[in-house]
């Protein structure tokens, strides 16, 4: 009879850091501003609300070791969605008091019915998805080997930043004309408004 050697991976329990309790706190936060964004009634607390969400996230970002996603973040998610937000916010709503969300006793059942339909649809394909920290998942394949191996050889400290640059160069490229769009049509909207 032949015994097979398998490596089996194991899992290290570390003393939790403040690097680790300050990302669950942020998380946390993320989490319940993200609720909040849907939750909340009032358009204005709501884009807010939104705007904190963004800047979480961006913080994470930082957290996680990824500057460049967390500087796209607090760019476009809080910088310039909020002030589009804002500005729409401005144009559209009328100052008596119409401020307000649509009153959730309106809620129409074809929407309860769309949004259970997916939540089931994408709950049940969580039995297909693989073990958290399988070896055999297609984040430890060769290939996520061979960008973490070729970052450093392209001078690259950080991986994210090598996949951005270096690997999804084109894909970033069109980011940064989406980035550029969205700059260009508030400061449109705005010198459309100082004209006015």
């Amino acid at each position: 009879m032949t015994t097979l050697d398998v490596a089996v991976p194991t899992l290290q329990v570390v003393a939790p850091t403040l690097e680790v309790a300050v990302s669950v706190a942020l998380l946390s936060f993320v989490v319940v501003v993200a609720v909040l964004t849907a939750v909340v009634r009032d358009v204005l607390t709501a884009v807010v609300v939104f705007a904190a969400y963004s800047l979480g996230l961006a913080i994470l970002w930082v957290l996680f070791h990824a500057p460049d996603v967390a500087l796209t973040e607090a760019a476009v998610g809080a910088g310039v969605t909020t002030a589009l937000f804002l500005l729409a916010i401005s144009r559209t709503v009328r100052p008596a008091g119409g401020r307000t969300l649509v009153d959730p006793k309106t809620v129409k059942p074809t929407s309860v019915v769309v949004a259970l339909g997916v939540t089931v649809g994408l709950l049940l394909t969580v039995p297909a998805l693989p073990p958290v920290g399988a070896a055999d998942t297609p984040a430890f394949g060769p290939v996520s080997d061979f960008y973490l191996a070729d970052a450093a050889d392209r001078g690259v400290d950080n991986a994210v930043t090598a996949v951005l640059v270096v690997y999804r160069g084109f894909d970033t490229f069109g980011e940064i004309a989406v980035v550029f769009a969205a700059a260009v049509a508030v400061l449109a909207a705005l010198g459309r408004e100082a004209l006015a």
